[in-house]
C-alpha cells in the first residue's frame, strides 16, 4: 500500500500514527503542494486536491479517518479499532467530531497565521481569527470536559479518536491556537506526545 502524504499536514499525520501503532506497512510518497507538478498527480488521485491518498492496488482512498478505519480493518490483531460495536461507534462519533467541528476551527487560524503568508495571500485576517477563535473556544471546552478525568478520549486505551483529535494541535504554538487554558486537554495532548509514535512522526518545521 502506498501513502501519498507530507509531514506537516496533520492529515497525513493521523494515517501515520496510526500505522505505525499498529505495524502496518506503508510505502510513503511525499506530495509537495508548492510544486504544480505534485498538485496536478493529487488531484487525479483525489479531486479535492487534498492529502492524504492511500493507494491499495487498484483502490484508491482519500479522507484522512476513513483511510485510518481502513487500515485498522485490515490488520489483524491492532488494538485502536476495537470490534466492540459501541466502542467503534464511540471512535466513530470523535472521528467524525474531529472532521466537523474541531479541525475546521483550527484549520482557519492555521491558514490564517501560517499558509496564507507562504503562498503569497497577505498577512491574517483579524475577523477570521476572532470567528475561528471563537469556534474552538466552544469546541475545546467539550473537548476539556470530556477528558476530565480521563486518560484517553474513549474507555481506557488508546484509540483512532485520540489519532483524529491530536494531530491539529501540532500547529500549537507556530499558529498560536487558544488552547493552552484547557488544563485536561493539555495534559492528555502530553501523553499523545509523549508516545514514541508521535516523536517518530515529528515534522521538520
Amino acid at each position: 500500500m502506498r501513502l501519498f502524504h507530507h509531514s506537516i499536514s496533520s492529515n497525513s499525520r493521523r494515517v501515520m500514527l496510526a500505522a505505525e501503532t499498529m505495524g502496518t506497512p506503508l510505502d510513503l510518497t511525499e506530495v509537495n503542494l508548492m510544486n504544480p507538478d505534485d498538485r496536478r498527480l493529487l488531484t487525479e488521485l483525489n479531486p479535492n486536491c487534498e492529502l492524504p491518498v492511500l493507494q491499495d492496488g487498484d483502490f484508491t482512498l482519500w479522507e484522512s479517518c476513513a483511510i485510518m478505519q481502513y487500515l485498522a480493518d485490515r490488520t489483524l490483531g491492532q488494538t485502536l479499532y476495537p470490534d466492540n460495536i459501541l466502542a467503534r461507534a464511540d471512535i466513530n462519533r470523535w472521528m467524525l467530531w474531529a472532521c466537523q467541528h474541531w479541525s475546521p476551527a483550527i484549520g482557519y487560524l492555521t491558514f490564517e497565521r501560517i499558509w496564507k503568508g507562504l503562498i503569497g495571500q497577505g498577512g491574517p485576517d483579524a475577523d477570521v481569527i476572532a470567528r475561528a477563535e471563537k469556534q474552538l473556544a466552544q469546541f475545546a471546552a467539550v473537548l476539556d470536559g470530556h477528558l476530565a478525568g480521563r486518560e484517553w478520549l474513549v474507555g481506557d486505551k488508546l484509540s483512532l479518536a485520540d489519532f483524529a483529535v491530536a494531530p491539529p494541535l501540532m500547529y500549537t504554538e507556530q499558529a498560536k491556537l487558544p488552547v493552552k487554558q484547557y488544563a485536561h486537554i493539555m495534559a492528555w495532548y502530553e501523553r499523545v506526545r509523549q508516545l514514541e509514535v508521535w516523536k517518530n512522526t515529528e515534522p521538520v518545521w
